[in-house]
């Protein structure tokens, strides 16, 4: 059974997300930042990670999650709005609080998913969801005068010809979506 940890610093919120998840996975859940890293081992598939907490943020408990190199998805689940300071974050997935059962259950098969992914697949989908966090909150014009920004969606652009050529010359975006769609449909 997967496991999946949720840092939550509203007990409530953490129990709801438990709750939905609980028949699926197996469940850890912590309360801050720092007890989320001391719950955090190599058998954690998945973390669920609030921003803002007391003490150590998320923001830095995901910094040192990465620093620690392990193998897991982590989803910022936040009342905060992305802006693009997250374009330096470590994430794979980011969801707004509040959130619905379905939309969390999606989020976690998702990244249990891509954790099967290679290397290169993984930072495809980290950087897409990062970009269309963004293009959902941030006008045109923002995006525009945004040089991260730009520099994201030239790398997903790069990734998305890498990816073609390594999966055997997709020629457009619609084909090369197809086929990363197949792809995860194989791996159901």
């Amino acid at each position: 059974m997967p496991v999946v940890l949720i840092v939550e610093d509203e007990p409530d919120v953490a129990e709801t997300y438990n709750l939905w998840l609980a028949d699926e996975y197996e469940v850890r859940m912590a309360q801050s930042g720092d007890e989320g890293l001391a719950e955090l081992d190599e058998t954690v598939d998945v973390v669920l990670l609030d921003r803002m907490m007391p003490g150590l943020s998320g923001d830095e408990a995901l910094e040192r999650i990465r620093e620690r190199g392990l193998d897991c998805r982590v989803a910022m689940v936040t009342a905060v709005e992305p802006d693009f300071d997250i374009l330096e974050m470590g994430f794979d997935a980011y969801l707004c609080k509040p959130i619905r059962s379905e939309q969390l259950h999606e989020t976690v098969e998702n990244l249990l998913k891509r954790s099967q992914y290679d290397d290169l697949l993984q930072e495809y989908y980290s950087l897409v969801e990062k970009q269309a966090t963004l293009e959902a909150t941030k006008s045109t014009a923002e995006l525009a005068d945004n040089e991260a920004y730009v520099d994201l969606r030239d790398r997903v652009d790069n990734l998305e010809t890498d990816l073609g050529d390594t999966l055997g010359g997709i020629d457009d975006d619609e084909d090369f979506i197809a086929t990363l769609r197949g792809l995860s449909d194989v791996e159901e």
